[in-house]
């Protein structure tokens, strides 16, 4: 029997994270719409707008890309225009700055793990103290890892994740704890009626780091994701993480960049 060709295993999985993640996605309190050119989501006032996904050719895509920033200067918010790499026209990135966009110079590495194919040592249990955070107050801790880890003020996060715990089968926040002090911490969305499901906020206190956390947490969010029937889990990955996650089993798609429009 001919063995798979990897290269249209990756086609067909990057295709299914652009219908499913870029295009049907759902964002509880985002109001989505979709037009022949762009799908386009707007967060409440101050929040950030952006474009998901755009069907473009060489032909069209400038007075696209012009229409769109036209439609969002009448909304007193930023905005973004996501891309991968394999959107088009090609030089989709070169125009985005002609029109006004920042680049962007750190882009996300898109990972995604076929969870049919997940690998045995991530549905193991684990004997780390990992704790599933279901309560505002219990976010306080999020929030302190957080904020040692980036640095700055992550009050707005409580506020943010708070709201969305409230919706039912939305998002699972988790947290390590070491000698019963909050070490570690991520979380994952749910997308409503969707394959995928969205790992977020990987951050660990840095001398934390090596113990097994960032390992124990993925463990614990790929088990509820089989658990709940997803298919995918995917991920942005930063240069550091990524190598964890792509020992595991998780496969890069691509890179995503975010161009934010300057006004």
């Amino acid at each position: 029997m001919d063995q798979a060709n990897p290269m249209d295993e990756q086609t067909r999985h990057l295709a299914a994270y652009d219908r499913h993640v870029r295009i049907d996605q759902e964002i509880h309190g985002v109001r989505k719409s979709v037009t022949q050119d762009v799908v386009r989501f707007f967060r409440p006032a101050p929040g950030m707008n952006f474009i998901s996904y755009a069907w473009l050719d060489e032909s069209t895509a400038d007075k696209v890309i012009q229409k769109q920033v036209d439609y969002f200067l009448k909304f007193d918010q930023p905005f973004t225009w996501q891309v991968m790499e394999h959107d088009q026209p090609s030089d989709l990135r070169e125009r985005l700055i002609k029109h006004g966009f920042a680049g962007d110079d750190d882009p996300s590495a898109v990972m995604l793990l076929d969870l049919g194919e997940c690998p045995p040592e991530l549905l193991q249990p684990t004997s780390l103290d990992i704790r599933r955070i279901t309560t505002a107050d219990g976010l306080d801790d999020v929030v302190k890892i957080e904020e040692q880890v980036l640095g700055g003020s992550f009050a707005w996060l409580k506020q943010r994740l708070g709201t969305h715990l409230q919706i039912p089968d939305y998002l699972s926040v988790y947290v390590a704890y070491v000698d019963g002090q909050p070490a570690s911490t991520a979380w994952t969305y749910f997308l409503p009626h969707n394959p995928f499901a969205g790992l977020f906020g990987g951050a660990t206190l840095p001398e934390q780091r090596k113990k097994g956390l960032y390992t124990a947490l993925l463990a614990r969010r790929v088990q509820e994701a089989v658990q709940r029937e997803r298919w995918f889990l995917s991920v942005g990955c930063s240069p550091n993480s990524r190598p964890i996650v792509a020992r595991h089993g998780f496969e890069f798609i691509g890179y995503q960049y975010d161009f934010e429009y300057q006004r």
